[in-house]
């Protein structure tokens, strides 16, 4: 239930059509702009949901590689459905392709070493750290700079996140 459905697909001889779900709430990424950061129930609600979702995709051997909350859609109830899956993969093993964005990419991905859905799990600590704080724990303006720090692995966590966050 947390991932937008397609209903079908048809083109024209200039553009291809996909026909999904209308879902009137927006981007996840528009509400957490407009709060800054969410309280803790609020971040861990949505995260329950985007845990499902990823989940669900790793079930069936697809590795989502682009969890941000500018693809991440909430439906007329407050619930998230995960959007575009452009970067999506079938993957039983490993793959090498470098994509993502930059901020939320995993080291061995930026490291160009085979990886699998544990990718999605890091983007998904990111996603987390990011709903509480309003910021991405490893940005920086320049992309080569945030994939030096994503490498390095260092955070600062700021004083306000619970003991209980940090564990996680």
């Amino acid at each position: 239930p947390f991932i937008i459905r397609m209903w079908g697909t048809f083109q024209d001889s200039f553009t291809v059509f996909m026909i999904m779900d209308y879902i009137e709430g927006g981007e996840l990424f528009t509400l957490l702009r407009k709060s800054q950061r969410f309280p803790n129930p609020v971040a861990k609600f949505y995260s329950a949901e985007v845990c499902l979702a990823l989940e669900y995709l790793h079930s069936h051997n697809i590795i989502y590689r682009d969890l941000k909350p500018e693809n991440i859609l909430l439906d007329r109830n407050g619930h998230i459905k995960l959007t575009d899956f452009g970067f999506s993969k079938e993957v039983k093993d490993v793959t090498y392709t470098l994509c993502g964005t930059p901020d939320y990419i995993a080291p061995e991905v930026v490291a160009t070493k085979p990886y699998n859905k544990s990718v999605d799990w890091w983007s998904f600590g990111i996603l987390i750290f990011e709903m509480l704080t309003g910021y991405t724990p490893f940005y920086d303006s320049s992309p080569m700079k945030t994939y030096e720090n994503i490498s390095a692995g260092q955070v600062n966590y700021p004083d306000y996140l619970h003991p209980d966050v940090l564990e996680l």
